[in-house]
This record gives C-alpha cells, sequence and structure tokens, in this order.
C-alpha cells in the first residue's frame, strides 16, 4: 500500500514536470514568433534628415529654406557657431538678419546670445523672438524653449548678481561710516583723556604750592619772650 502510494506521487511528479516544461517551450515559441512579426512590420523613414555637423560655420549663416530651417539640427549647429564667434563678429553678422520672421529673429538671438549683451540687450532679444513664437514649427521648438529658458536663467542670475552688489555696497557704506564714527569716538576719547591729565598737572602743582599748617601758627617762644618783657 505504500510502495502504490510512493508510485502514484512519483508519476504525479512527473507528469506535471512535463507539463511545466511544455507550456515554458509554448510561451517561449509564441515570443519568439512575435519578436519576428513585429521586427519584420517595422519600417524605416522614408525622407532622412540632413545633418549638418559637417557644415562650414562660414556658410552656416547662408543656408536658408524650410527643410533647412524646420531642421533642429540645423539650429543646434548655428549655436555651435556662434559660440566660436568673437563678439564684434557675432554683432556683425547678427546686424544682416532682419527681424522680419521668426528664423531671422531666432538667428539674431542665437548670435547675440554669445556676444556679452547686456541685461537689457539680453531681454530685448528674447522679447523679439517671444513674438515669432507662435510662427516656429513643432520640430524647431523644444530646442527654441531650452534656448529661451537658458537666456532667462542668465538674466535671472544677472539680476542676483545685480542685487548682492547692491548689498554689497550697501554693507561697505555702512562699514565705512561705522569706522567713521569709531574713529571720531577714539579722537574725542584722546582729547578727554589729555584735558583730564592737564586738570591732574594742574592740581598736583597747586596743591604742591599750598603753605604747610605749621607755618600758619604763630611762634609760640617768640610770644613767651614778648610777654615777659
Amino acid at each position: 500500500m505504500t510502495q502504490k502510494r510512493v508510485t502514484i506521487l512519483s508519476l504525479f511528479r512527473q507528469f506535471f514536470a512535463s507539463a511545466a516544461c511544455l507550456l515554458l517551450a509554448g510561451c517561449a515559441s509564441s515570443l519568439s514568433a512575435h519578436k519576428t512579426s513585429s521586427g519584420s512590420g517595422e519600417k524605416l523613414p522614408e525622407q532622412q534628415v540632413a545633418d549638418f555637423l559637417s557644415t562650414d560655420c562660414a556658410d552656416i549663416w547662408s543656408l536658408q529654406g524650410e527643410p533647412v530651417e524646420k531642421n533642429p539640427l540645423y539650429w543646434l549647429r548655428s549655436m555651435d557657431c556662434a559660440s566660436r564667434l568673437s563678439s564684434s563678429e557675432a554683432r556683425r553678422e547678427a546686424s544682416r538678419h532682419p527681424q522680419s520672421r521668426w528664423q531671422e529673429a531666432f538667428r539674431r538671438g542665437i548670435l547675440l546670445a554669445n556676444a556679452r549683451i547686456t541685461p537689457p540687450e539680453r531681454r530685448e532679444i528674447v522679447s523679439e523672438a517671444d513674438d515669432f513664437s507662435g510662427q516656429i514649427p513643432a520640430h524647431v521648438r523644444p530646442l527654441y524653449q531650452i534656448w529661451r529658458d537658458g537666456q532667462l536663467l542668465q538674466l535671472s542670475q544677472a539680476e542676483a548678481r545685480m542685487r548682492y552688489s547692491q548689498l554689497q555696497q550697501t554693507s561697505d557704506a555702512e562699514l565705512d561710516q561705522m569706522r567713521k564714527e569709531q574713529q571720531t569716538l577714539r579722537s574725542e576719547l584722546e582729547l578727554t583723556t589729555r584735558k583730564l591729565e592737564n586738570l591732574t598737572d594742574i592740581e598736583r602743582q597747586l596743591s604742591s604750592r599750598k603753605p604747610s599748617g605749621s607755618s600758619l601758627l604763630p611762634d609760640a617762644s617768640h610770644g613767651d619772650e614778648e610777654k615777659e618783657k
């Protein structure tokens, strides 16, 4: 009876083990089939995106047209080329692009952003680009937003530096005033000390000139002699 139970249990275990292996094999085959079918169904983009990394910086500003200006890689290359220009070169190139379209406003902003402009000038180029923000294509808008956020961050940093400078100037002025007051008090203290020293000297001199008490009393022996006479 006991041997039968052991035999039956061992058979059940073998059966369940075999069934589990079959299930795992079926799942693996279905996954591989799904991968094969999904991989064969994928399609590569019919139109490749132009890459402007090899474009010379001297030519990047003259490139125009919808395929160029709607390509974010063109604007990334423009930012890279603008960072290599000197301040005078960037201003000179920016003057060649009037703000008649979003493309020109964005170009001017990219060029002037690295031209050591003042905070009011930076605020102005952001405002000019914002005037055309509604015309910026969807492919370029995320890049434009990142550029705009960077300009606003630089403005915030400039304002923070200005506030710190003003605070430091105020603190320096207060410190100077405190030093002057301290110097005035020190001078007054020295003057008062000298006056006290002078008074002490005068008092000492007066006390030394006073006659002693014995000299003011009449001579007793001299008085007795007069009485005997």
